[in-house]
């Protein structure tokens, strides 16, 4: 499988995303194509990982379906030449699905299950995560003593996304919705973390977008439990204290923290072998969930 930096299909063309380009079908319908570009800390890299956007699409479909019976989702399960010429549809095969148009609710729903990251760093200033107070003598990549439901703000594209507390949460969504967001992102990591820890993966955390369908209905959408939505760790080889063996496009954030880079565009030339390690990482991850 080559890889794929950019589409152009028939279709009209919504939104390029910085990895997913989203082509309108009808009133009800949209087709979303994962390509292989890379994004971190925002920035989109000129470097493709080849078939990474083939295997955040087998894994979040995995994911979607292991998930149904929490809460429903945007898949339609519709073949893709029902929409694409055989040709087109050749050129997305296994990279793109046709989905449910949905209204995307303003809230992203991060849930946190062990301390690493900005709630690491958030930590050693505060004492806490996101305004929620944490025991004084936590470790790096520690287990939380609670899942944690750290809700951010979406922000416009190009733009960082804001972490907010539950009362804001319930200032933009009301106090309904709020708590079903909560409630749904909270039982879809428990569910997915003690299913990847029998496969030896750690789920350290993850994020979760919904949107509402036509009767209003909370929706799972977007990705859901990837490499590049999640970290994913090796639970063989975690380590309290010490930043643990990555299997998600961490690989490419260590990287880029030992350059002299801003973290703006122009994005900085990847080596080969980052390219390469973490394009094994994204297919390991895949071989040990979703077989």
């Amino acid at each position: 499988m080559e890889t794929l930096f950019e589409t152009n299909l028939s279709l009209p063309l919504i939104q390029k995303g910085k990895v997913r380009d989203i082509y309108d079908i009808d009133d009800k319908r949209m087709l979303i194509v994962t390509t292989d570009r890379l994004s971190a800390f925002d920035v989109v890299f000129d470097d493709g990982i080849a078939k990474k956007g083939a295997v955040l699409t087998s894994v979040a479909n995995f994911w979607f379906d292991k998930t149904n019976h929490i809460i429903p989702n945007h898949l339609t399960h519709e073949p893709l030449n029902s929409v694409l010429s055989d040709q087109e549809a050749k050129q997305v095969e296994g990279r793109a699905i046709i989905v449910k148009k949905l209204k995307p609710l303003a809230v992203e729903a991060i849930v946190r299950g062990y301390i690493i990251g900005s709630g690491w760093k958030d930590y050693q200033h505060t004492g806490g995560i996101c305004g929620i107070a944490l025991p004084s003598n936590l470790k790096l990549a520690e287990k939380l003593p609670d899942v944690l439901y750290t809700p951010s703000s979406k922000a416009a594209v190009g733009e960082h996304d804001e972490n907010i507390d539950f009362e804001t949460t319930i200032s933009i969504l009301g106090t309904e919705m709020a708590q079903q967001v909560q409630q749904a992102s909270l039982a879809l990591y428990q569910f997915a973390a003690e299913f990847a820890l029998e496969r030896g993966i750690i789920i350290a955390d993850t994020k979760f977008e919904f949107g509402l369908d036509e009767n209003n209905t909370l929706t799972l959408m977007d990705e859901v439990l990837t490499p590049d939505s999640s970290r994913f760790w090796s639970a063989q080889d975690y380590q309290v204290g010490t930043s643990p063996k990555s299997f998600d496009k961490q690989i490419i954030r260590d990287y880029l923290e030992t350059l002299d880079w801003d973290k703006t565009p122009p994005a900085p030339k990847l080596p080969q072998n980052i390219i390469e390690k973490t394009a094994n990482k994204y297919q390991q991850v895949q071989h040990l969930l979703t077989q």
